[in-house]
């Protein structure tokens, strides 16, 4: 019997429909993937949270200015008369959410629509989404934007072994390092550890030096999921395991690697190399920014947000006008080298959304090549509008990011290694869990000690021991 895991509050907004639907799809739920491929005049609707003058306007403007146009040009030459419209939102990712799951609930929604990475496991257990294949067939497979799309950033939208969606754009961490600081100490300007000993050797050093906090990896509860994405689950798969297993089915309790892990918050913060106080304040991780830019942080874990919106030269939020000579960046190593998730001697943790086909479009094969058309390269590029980001697609990475050698590092150094979270609708409660871990050792508790509260959390949360490995 298909399970339709939600979370309680996606849950509860959906309460409202569930007279109205027998299962886990509503009644237009068609199968027939070549349902109206011969139609000549089609309407089409794409749906993403993004709106004009509003949240993500940018992308609202590509779609009405670049993508609507230029698709109906497209479909035209195929002589085909091709209507699309564009379903603008501006709202919280968790209305989007909740709205969005009622109308493909429903069987009514968009035919193209975004939803976030995390949201892809949730939505395809509820029967919400369904695999691109089973939706447009074999043009799915045979679709040659696959091959500039590496495998691990095609996990953003791939569920049990299944992609339900086109990645969007994604992001990589690494350790970004102050190259004066590390002068002072003695440190390489060109610095790439191999191992964790080699970090923590790094930031005694910098202790030496005088450096007011060598390390900073977040840590805490008050930093909420960027404890999760910048600090607990990157070390985690430095020890060779991520937090959810998809092939048994558990997720990771008091094992050895979450020991390990927090093993080196132990070392970091007991040994006197961070700064315990940021881990406790609201607004520690914008306090850790403006502290790596005053140089009083030597080593910081972060994504390239942080090197393209934080501390950019001109209108980054603590902007240092030598970023591009004082700032260095390396890959995070895992525990020793091959220790890492996949047997890797480095690892990283990457976030993004997708865009999918709702199964319970009229027109699958034409919403297919739209949702293909907008993944273009072409199209990627005018999404872009000149700026450097990194995309979903390697052939634009090479062309866009040849003047920011950040981002490319990130883009060819980084996304072949990264990982990404569960699409779990309980990801989040266990990701508290592992952020209060975090935080009980900050506080002095023993990484064994906080292993076993974390454990107990995550077996009330995930439904019972049977869901949580212990080895």
């Amino acid at each position: 019997m298909q399970r339709c895991t939600l979370t309680r509050s996606l849950a509860a907004a959906l309460a409202v429909v569930t007279l109205a639907a027998t299962g886990c799809l509503g009644s237009k739920d068609a199968t027939d993937p070549n349902r109206g491929s011969e139609a000549k005049d089609v309407t089409l609707t794409i749906g993403l949270n993004a709106i004009a003058g509003g949240k993500n306007a940018a992308e609202a403007e590509w779609v009405t200015k670049y993508l609507i146009p230029m698709f109906t040009d497209h479909m035209k030459q195929q002589g085909i008369n091709a209507t699309v419209r564009f379903q603008p939102s501006g709202v919280d990712d968790e209305q989007y959410k909740t709205k969005l799951a009622l109308d493909l609930k429903t069987g009514g929604g968009p035919d193209v629509v975004s939803l976030d990475g995390i949201w892809v496991g949730e939505f395809a257990e509820a029967g919400y989404i369904r695999p691109l294949e089973e939706i447009a067939g074999d043009a799915v497979e045979q679709w040659d934007g696959w091959a500039q799309i590496p495998e691990t950033v095609q996990q953003i939208t791939t569920f049990d072994g299944k992609r339900y969606g086109v990645p969007a754009g994604t992001d990589g961490r690494v350790l970004f390092y102050n190259k004066t600081l590390f002068a002072r100490a003695g440190l390489p300007a060109s610095w790439q550890p191999t191992s964790w000993d080699e970090i923590v050797a790094a930031g005694q050093k910098l202790k030496a030096a005088g450096v007011p906090a060598p390390i900073q990896i977040n840590a805490g509860t008050a930093m909420g999921e960027a404890t999760s994405m910048q600090g607990a689950l990157p070390l985690l798969v430095g020890t060779g395991a991520q937090i959810y297993d998809q092939d048994a089915e558990k997720w990771q309790g008091a094992t050895g690697n979450v020991e390990q892990m927090l093993g080196l918050y132990q070392r970091i913060y007991g040994g006197g190399l961070g700064d315990r106080t940021l881990q406790l304040q609201a607004k520690g991780r914008d306090k850790s920014f403006a502290d790596f830019a005053a140089g009083k942080i030597g080593i910081l874990l972060e994504s390239d947000y942080f090197w393209r919106s934080v501390i950019e030269p001109k209108a980054g939020i603590a902007p240092m006008k030598n970023r591009d000579q004082a700032v260095g960046y390396a890959k995070i190593p895992a525990v020793r080298a091959g220790s890492g998730l996949r047997g890797q001697d480095f690892v990283s943790m990457s976030g993004g959304g997708g865009r999918t086909v709702n199964p319970n479009t009229k027109f699958p094969q034409q919403a297919w090549e739209l949702l293909a058309f907008l993944n273009s390269a072409e199209a990627t590029k005018a999404l872009l509008q000149g700026n450097a980001r990194i995309t979903q697609r390697k052939d634009v990475n090479t062309e866009v990011l040849r003047a920011d050698p950040m981002l490319k590092f990130i883009a060819d150094e980084v996304l072949p290694l990264t990982a990404y979270r569960p699409g779990l609708a309980v990801y989040p409660q266990v990701s508290v869990a592992l952020q209060q871990a975090t935080a009980d050792v900050i506080a002095g508790k023993q990484p064994d000690q906080a292993a076993v509260t974390y454990q107990a959390t995550v077996e009330k949360a995930v439904g019972g021991s049977e869901h949580v490995a212990t080895s």
